[in-house]
């Protein structure tokens, strides 16, 4: 049962020292029941009430470490259900998976090493490779293995056959790779071979309740680090043991089913899988497996996880300064902007995409996006007219003209008067901006 704030008061120095960040004891009793605080933050904390608080000290969901190095991809220690609620912190882990019979294992490998993009000035990536004994031959899961471990990428090995793992933990346990997946059936075998390399270990969560029985056997036998494979064969009913498995965790407090969750989708159509992989990245996977290397589906993949694991309070930002677009010159169009990431490379890509040659002014609104730094007083005419006059524009740009954004129309009169530039109103929608600067623009 979990403690309340008063059962783990008790056991606190109660000198209200302040040096858990907190103002006093209660505070923090209060904080360490939400599961918000963990009793390392007491230095004062006596070890008769650290194994006395051992259970409300350690988090709902372990966290679970895979790979080594800057490859290391931490799953898992998460605290609420809902984004809006707090921070996700530890952002799912995207595999692709190589089985052992591909022809070129090398070059398969390299190419999921490849699987790397740059969004809205962030670079996302795939970031685990998952391999899979198709072949049942040792040395091709061991070759397959080593060229996983040559790309540097966090591991998943996939076999239910010990004797092909321990094969490819030769070429590959210093990696640290999640061993795939302990059953009823080999549990035993599965938990030596973690054990002895100190890997982390998958098991199996498509019963939940069986689930819960085999964690504990295993935790038994010395294994601490799992992930509950919770892949159930289909879409909703993989969905609804994730949504399960967090809520058994945070809710309930039931350390049975206290550790993260991978899935891997259940469709063999390739864009029907991505959709999966993606809704699962949402709603809670701490791992999800695909088997396409095609772009176009991988990036979705990754633009879900980009977006879910970005902390709300912290919009992706943008530096504000004058920006060059094509070869400028002095008397070539001015766009003024936001520093909201999504803002200005969307304004970017569109005035690229006009082969016009431009600048883009952009102001801090501290990461909001137009209409929000408008209504907010972030975007106002006077900071507008501070950034047009400032050096950095005024040497550059000669013509004295300034497009703004149609949706902020209402403030080019007074944007006229406060900087003494001729103000022009842009398209309200950035796709409008290629035939704005073809058909409207005019220096002179």
């Amino acid at each position: 049962m979990a403690l309340t704030a008063l059962d783990i008061f008790k056991h606190l120095p109660k000198t209200n020292c302040g040096k858990c960040g907190f103002p006093t004891c209660l505070a923090f009793s209060m904080q360490m029941a939400a599961k918000k605080a963990g009793l390392d933050q007491c230095p004062e904390v006596t070890e008769e009430a650290r194994a006395a608080l051992e259970g409300a000290a350690s988090p709902p969901m372990r966290l679970v470490c895979i790979g080594k190095g800057d490859a290391e991809i931490k799953i898992g220690q998460e605290t609420v259900l809902f984004r809006h609620e707090e921070t996700f912190y530890h952002p799912a882990g995207v595999a692709v998976r190589l089985r052992d019979d591909t022809d070129d294992v090398q070059a398969k490998a390299q190419a999921i090493k490849a699987l790397a993009f740059e969004r809205v000035g962030e670079k996302i990536k795939v970031d685990m490779i998952a391999v899979e004994d198709v072949s049942g031959d040792a040395a091709k899961f061991k070759a397959a293995a080593s060229a996983a471990a040559d790309t540097g990428l966090a591991m998943i090995l996939m076999s239910s056959r010990p004797t092909l793992l321990a094969a490819a933990l030769e070429v590959c346990a210093d990696r640290n790779p999640l061993i795939y997946r302990a059953t009823d059936d080999n549990w035993e075998e599965m938990a030596a071979a973690a054990k002895q390399t100190c890997c982390p270990l998958a098991v199996d969560a498509s019963d939940l309740e069986k689930a819960a029985e085999l964690t504990q056997k295993l935790v038994g036998a010395g294994v601490q680090d799992l992930v509950l494979d919770v892949s159930a064969g289909s879409f909703s009913a993989t969905l609804q043991a994730l949504t399960k498995v967090r809520r058994y965790a945070l809710r309930k407090n039931f350390r049975p089913l206290g550790y993260p969750s991978m899935a891997i989708p259940a469709s063999t159509d390739p864009e029907l899988a991505a959709v999966e992989a993606a809704s699962y990245v949402a709603k809670y996977a701490g791992i999800v497996v695909v088997d396409t290397t095609e772009p176009s589906l991988i990036l979705p993949i990754l633009t879900v996880r980009m977006n879910i694991y970005t902390d709300p309070r912290k919009p992706v930002q943008v530096e504000p300064k004058l920006y060059e677009i094509g070869a400028v010159t002095d008397t070539s169009p001015l766009l003024l902007t936001t520093n909201f990431s999504l803002t200005y490379y969307t304004v970017e890509g569109d005035v690229e995409a006009s082969r016009v040659p431009s600048f883009i002014g952009v102001i801090d609104t501290e990461g909001t996006s137009v209409l929000t730094a408008w209504a907010s007083e972030k975007l106002t005419a006077e900071k507008a007219a501070k950034f047009l006059n400032s050096e950095e524009v005024k040497s550059r740009v000669s013509h004295g003209k300034v497009i703004i954004p149609g949706y902020v129309a209402v403030m080019s009169g007074k944007l006229e008067d406060e900087s003494g530039w001729k103000v022009l109103v842009g398209p309200r929608e950035s796709s409008g901006i290629p035939k704005y600067l073809k058909t409207v623009w005019k220096p002179d």
